[in-house]
């Protein structure tokens, strides 16, 4: 894993000689950095401001992919002509392009009762966020005494164990967070083949150079389906050799630097 300035000759040179660039990247911890409570996680009016700039090049497309619902990182976002995907891309719009998975809209009841039930069982203990996602929901216990987090862990896994083991539902972690997904092979990568497919059907060549941001383990599956010559897979946080990654940037902060280092490329 190489720092992405480090190797900015020849990412400025894929980008100067690409007719087309995609650019897609991860929300929280990425390009807002992780915070207590996810409400408040907000966009800087200067990264909007350079992600819009971007938007409105006619060589750029941009889109964000996020564990949150379709319609809340639209709100946060706020940048037209943009492609979002939702719930880890179960959900995705974009310019041509409106896609709900029909297995996850299958499960919604299954994912509700258990939202109900995890709220109910969870309301005593302080600092637990059960969040309501539609398609699927996230327990986040950031905010919990370390005493209690045991006891987060035990309720959560209690209530969430039988209807895994029946298939019914599908685990994941986060940072300081558990969701509870409907049982599909579907992620982030997935998202972004989709996402592709539709913008290259738009494309007079067809091609378009890709780069993904993202600083969690479910970008992972991102970073796994772009690689060079593709694209530009890059790491945010400090040097992850278990990443699949090619590239890191250190932080939000060096996130914000590329964004205006990228506007001037092209």
């Amino acid at each position: 894993m190489e720092h992405l300035f480090q190797s900015w000759e020849s990412f400025s040179s894929d980008v100067r000689a690409a007719s087309h660039v995609l650019l897609l990247s991860d929300y929280d911890g990425t390009l807002t950095p992780i915070v207590s409570r996810p409400d408040e996680a907000i966009l800087s009016p200067e990264v909007r401001g350079k992600l819009r700039a971007l938007a409105e090049k006619p060589t750029f497309s941009v889109g964000i992919i996020s564990g949150r619902s379709l319609s809340e990182v639209k709100s946060l976002v706020a940048v037209e002509e943009t492609y979002y995907a939702g719930n880890h891309g179960l959900e995705i719009e974009g310019p041509g392009l409106k896609f709900i998975h029909p297995a996850a809209k299958a499960t919604q009841s299954e994912i509700q009762n258990l939202l109900r039930q995890l709220s109910t069982e969870l309301a005593n203990i302080e600092g637990v966020l059960v969040e309501d996602k539609g398609l699927s929901l996230s327990v986040h216990y950031r905010l919990v005494r370390k005493s209690e987090e045991g006891i987060v862990a035990q309720i959560f896994h209690q209530i969430t164990s039988p209807r895994l083991s029946e298939g019914k539902i599908k685990v994941t972690t986060g940072k300081k967070v558990w969701e509870v997904r409907p049982p599909i092979d579907w992620h982030k990568g997935k998202a972004v083949e989709t996402i592709i497919k539709e913008l290259k059907a738009f494309l007079r060549d067809g091609r378009a150079l890709i780069i993904y941001l993202g600083d969690d383990t479910t970008d992972e599956d991102a970073f796994k389906v772009i690689h060079r010559p593709r694209g530009w897979s890059i790491f945010v946080g400090q040097e992850n050799p278990s990443s699949s990654a090619e590239y890191f940037l250190t932080s939000t902060s060096e996130v914000t630097t590329f964004l205006s280092r990228l506007l001037k490329l092209k």
